[in-house]
């Protein structure tokens, strides 16, 4: 099956959620328009004229294509993020803030199960629309003999409006992993519902090297690297900015230099990813608790020794922090 028509098979089976979605089937109509006025019969001066400038009426180049596609990318990677938040927030939350998000939102008939189904739904929801998004720039720049699409994709990635760039993403598929093992333990194993499109989620080993892989229909699959490019070892108490890069938060912290008891929020807004080099990435960084209780299950050896290493290293931070604090304050 084509992917547009299995694209729109799964937005019309999401109706009733009414999400937003990528206008698919349209985007692809205007671009048969702009093909069509392309192959027009046409004289050598002609033909010169419009590889240089796009055709008068074509509206693909008259700006509806990419604003149109900007707007739906919005709209998707931000409900992606709000209900991935809320999930995530419901099930880490304990005690007393855990009765109070359940009696505020309609959370009171999620069990278990649902609550494996809804992260498996908004994981399969994020990456067919990432793949809808590549399609669609991939097709633009064929029949435009062009980079605009590519050169749109890194615009959005700046933008950080990309949804494969979400910290959410990546703890939706830690969050999966996370809930799939403690139903295992428990020996309360069932089957959710059957999903033509999602193939799950998994934590895999390369050479030691730690990576999240999760696949999806035909093959598409997206694989994030959990080894720190700081310390070059997998990621301790992770964190991800918002270019998208997960890093260990004291080497994080470190990048933007900083210090643990300032946090990140702290750092200033010049301060450059160490990967990427964008600016203004620390402020909304997101910590990855689904993420490192993943690790912290499946790395024990590992986990303790960081956690012992960094104890110290904290400690002695917090110590210099409030002598430095107090000799401020006595004037010293």
């Amino acid at each position: 099956m084509k992917f547009c028509k299995k694209y729109e098979e799964y937005m019309q089976g999401q109706e009733r959620k009414n999400l937003p979605g990528v206008g698919f089937k349209n985007l692809k109509k205007i671009l048969k328009k702009c093909r069509r006025d392309f192959s027009a019969p046409m004289d050598l001066s002609e033909a010169l004229d419009r590889r240089e400038n796009c055709p008068r009426q074509c509206p693909v180049c008259d700006g509806t294509f990419f604003p149109e596609l900007l707007r739906e990318m919005e709209k998707v990677v931000g409900w992606f993020n709000e209900n991935a938040r809320k999930l995530l927030e419901l099930h880490l939350a304990s005690g007393f803030r855990k009765y109070l998000i359940w009696f505020k939102g309609d959370h009171r008939q999620r069990n278990h199960m649902a609550l494996i189904q809804e992260g498996k739904d908004l994981v399969s929801y994020a990456l067919i629309n990432a793949v809808a998004i590549r399609k669609i720039l991939k097709k633009y720049d064929k029949i435009h003999e062009s980079k605009q699409g590519q050169e749109f994709k890194t615009k959005v990635q700046r933008m950080h409006i990309e949804i494969l760039q979400s910290p959410w993403l990546c703890e939706l598929m830690a969050f999966h992993i996370n809930l799939r093992e403690t139903q295992k333990k428990s020996g309360s194993e069932h089957s959710t519902h059957p999903s033509a499109l999602f193939k799950g989620c998994s934590l895999m080993f390369n050479d030691g090297k730690p990576f999240l892989s999760c696949e999806l229909f035909d093959s598409v699959k997206v694989d994030i690297d959990l080894t720190c490019s700081i310390c070059l070892d997998t990621v301790f108490d992770p964190v991800s900015l918002t270019c998208g890069h997960i890093f260990c938060y004291m080497c994080a912290c470190s990048a933007a230099s900083v210090s643990v008891i300032d946090g990140l929020k702290s750092a200033e807004p010049t301060e450059k990813c160490p990967l990427c080099r964008e600016v203004h990435v620390y402020e909304g960084a997101v910590h990855l608790d689904e993420l490192s209780i993943l690790l912290r299950r499946r790395c024990r050896g590992y986990w303790e020794e960081r956690r012992r290493t960094e104890r110290a290293e904290r400690i002695q931070q917090a110590k210099e922090y409030w002598d430095l604090q107090c000799r401020t304050f006595m004037g010293i």
